[in-house]
C-alpha cells in the first residue's frame, strides 16, 4: 500500500484553543500517550481496510508517526506515512480528518482537561457517571432540548452479507422516521444501520442527521470507525463506552453478533434487572433476518437458563420484519419521552437509570481475574449478569485486543470457571458462536482464547 506524508489543521472544536492549551497539547501528545494516540489515528485512517488482525496495524505503526505542531491560530498535525486510501488528490477525506481530530480531542486534550478538574473521579460510581457526562459534553454529543430520537444499534462486525443487508434495511426504516443512529462505529452491524439511515434521512430531506460512533482505545484498531460516522467519541475503556451508550440512547436494537454482542446484551440486562430500574421504560429489541433466527434462539435460551424469565421479559425478539422493528421503537421512545418528562429527567442524558459500580469499574482480563469471576447462581441476578458480562469481555479481549492477545499467547487460554449448569450453558453458546463463525473476521482458522472449566463432581465415599 502506498503511504504519503501530509499536514492537516484542526477540527472538532480544537480550532479554538489558547496558546497555553496548544502548548500543553503538544507536550502531552509526546509523552506516554503518544503510542496510543498514533494507534488510534492510524486506525481511523485505515477505515477502508476490512480486518480485525492487530498484526496488520502493528506492521504499519513501525513507519507511521503523528506530531502536534503549535500555531498561533490553532493546531496542525503532521502525519508521516498516512495510508494513501485516506486521501483524494492529495487532500485528506473530510470525514477522516474530523475523526482524526476527535482522536486528538479524546486521547490527548481530554486527558489534560480531566487531570486539571478535581471534580472528575473515575474511582466512584457517581464520579464515573459525571466523568462520562463531561466527556460527552466535551465532544458536543449532548444537545439539551432535543426530543428523544437516538437509537443505539449493537451487533457484530464479523457477520455474513445477508445479515449486513438486513441491518441496512432496519437503519433505512429508522431513518425514514427521523431517528439518529449510535453504534460502536465499526463495520458490519455497526456500519449497516448508519448506511441505511443515511438513505432514509436523505429521502426525508433531513440534513443534520447524527451518526455517532462510540469506541475505546483497546478496540479501535480492530473496529476502525466507518466513514459514515460524523461524531466519533473515544471513551477511556469498555465499561465507560457501554455506560455512554446507555446514558445517550433512547431505544436499543441488537443485531446478530458474537461475544462482543453477548457482552452488550448482558450489560444492559444486568442494569435492567436491578430493582431500582424495574419500572423504567427501555425499548430493547433483538432482530435479524429469518436465516439468523437460530442465533437469537441460542441467546434467548442462554439468558433463560442463566438469568431466568425476568431477564427474558426485558426484550422483544422480532425476526425478519424491519418495519415492525422501527414502529415498535417509535412507540417505545414515545413512552421514554413521557417518562423522562414525568420524572423530570433530561432527554439528552439518562441520569435516572441506576448503574452499579460492578458495571462501571474497569475489568482487566488477566488470567487470574478471568478464573476468579463469580459465575454462581448464589447471587442477585443483576450481579450474575455483571460477572457474565466480564467473562465475555475477556473473550473479546483475547480475540481482538492487543493486550488480550498478548496475555493469551503468553499464558495460554483463559480459564473460565463456575457452577456446572452455568458453565454448560456458556460452553454451548460459545460453541454455537464458533460454529456460526462469529468469533472473528478470519473465523476459518479460529483458535479459542478461552477454556470453559466445569467443576469436577465429588466422588461418593463408596467410590473412594
Amino acid at each position: 500500500m502506498k503511504h504519503i506524508d501530509i499536514e492537516i489543521t484542526a477540527e472538532s472544536g480544537l480550532e479554538l484553543l489558547t496558546n497555553d492549551e496548544i502548548s500543553r497539547l503538544s507536550e502531552h501528545s509526546q509523552d506516554g500517550d503518544h503510542d496510543l494516540f498514533k494507534k488510534c489515528v492510524l486506525a481511523v485512517l485505515n477505515s477502508t481496510q476490512v480486518t480485525d488482525e492487530i498484526s496488520y496495524h502493528k506492521e504499519q505503526l513501525k513507519h507511521f508517526d503523528v506530531q502536534v505542531l503549535q500555531l498561533n491560530k490553532g493546531v496542525k498535525l503532521k502525519i508521516k506515512n498516512a495510508p494513501a486510501t485516506a486521501l483524494v488528490d492529495g487532500q485528506m477525506i473530510q470525514g477522516l480528518k474530523e475523526q482524526v481530530f476527535s482522536v486528538l480531542r479524546d486521547i490527548v486534550f481530554l486527558k489534560q482537561e480531566l487531570e486539571s478538574n478535581s471534580r472528575i473521579d473515575f474511582n466512584s460510581s457517581s464520579g464515573s457517571t459525571n466523568a462520562i457526562f463531561h466527556i460527552l459534553r466535551n465532544a458536543k454529543a449532548l444537545r439539551s432540548g432535543s426530543n428523544p430520537n437516538m437509537v443505539v444499534c449493537w451487533g457484530g462486525h464479523a457477520i455474513p452479507e445477508f445479515e449486513y443487508q438486513y441491518t441496512k434495511e432496519v437503519g433505512y426504516r429508522l431513518g425514514l422516521r427521523g431517528f439518529d443512529i449510535i453504534t460502536g462505529c465499526g463495520i458490519g452491524a455497526m456500519k449497516g444501520p448508519m448506511k441505511g439511515a443515511l438513505v432514509g434521512h436523505s429521502k426525508q430531506r433531513i440534513n443534520d442527521a447524527r451518526y455517532i460512533g462510540i469506541t475505546e482505545p483497546g478496540i479501535i484498531a480492530a473496529e476502525s470507525p466507518n466513514p459514515i460516522v460524523n461524531e466519533l467519541i473515544i471513551m477511556p475503556d469498555i465499561e465507560k463506552r457501554l455506560e455512554a451508550f446507555v446514558r445517550l440512547g433512547h431505544g436499543f436494537v441488537v443485531f446478530p453478533g458474537g461475544v462482543g454482542t453477548a457482552e452488550e446484551i448482558l450489560y444492559i440486562l444486568g442494569i435492567l434487572l436491578h430493582p431500582a430500574n424495574k419500572d423504567t421504560p427501555f425499548p430493547l429489541i433483538f432482530t435479524g433476518p429469518k436465516e439468523s433466527a437460530s442465533y437469537f434462539e441460542h441467546i434467548d435460551r442462554f439468558i433463560g437458563e442463566t438469568l431466568g424469565q425476568e431477564a427474558q421479559s426485558k426484550y422483544q425478539i422480532i425476526i425478519d420484519d424491519p418495519v415492525t422493528v422501527a414502529r415498535t421503537l417509535q412507540k417505545g421512545i414515545v413512552e421514554v419521552r413521557e417518562y423522562r418528562k414525568k420524572v423530570h429527567d433530561a432527554y439528552h442524558f439518562n441520569w435516572q437509570l441506576e448503574i452499579l459500580w460492578d458495571f462501571q469499574e474497569e475489568f482487566v482480563p488477566t488470567h487470574d481475574n478471568m478464573s476468579q469471576l463469580n459465575l454462581s447462581t448464589k447471587q442477585p441476578l443483576h450481579l450474575l449478569a455483571a460477572n457474565l458480562r466480564k467473562a465475555f469481555s475477556g473473550i473479546v479481549s483475547g480475540n481482538v485486543k492487543e493486550k488480550g492477545i498478548h496475555e493469551v499467547s503468553k499464558h495460554g487460554p483463559y480459564q473460565i470457571m463456575g457452577d456446572n449448569h452455568i458453565m454448560s450453558q456458556l460452553d454451548a453458546l460459545l460453541e454455537a458462536f464458533v460454529t456460526q463463525k462469529r468469533m472473528k473476521l478470519n473465523a476459518k482458522n479460529y483458535v479459542p482464547c478461552y477454556q470453559v472449566v466445569k467443576p469436577t463432581p465429588e466422588k461418593k465415599l463408596s467410590e473412594v
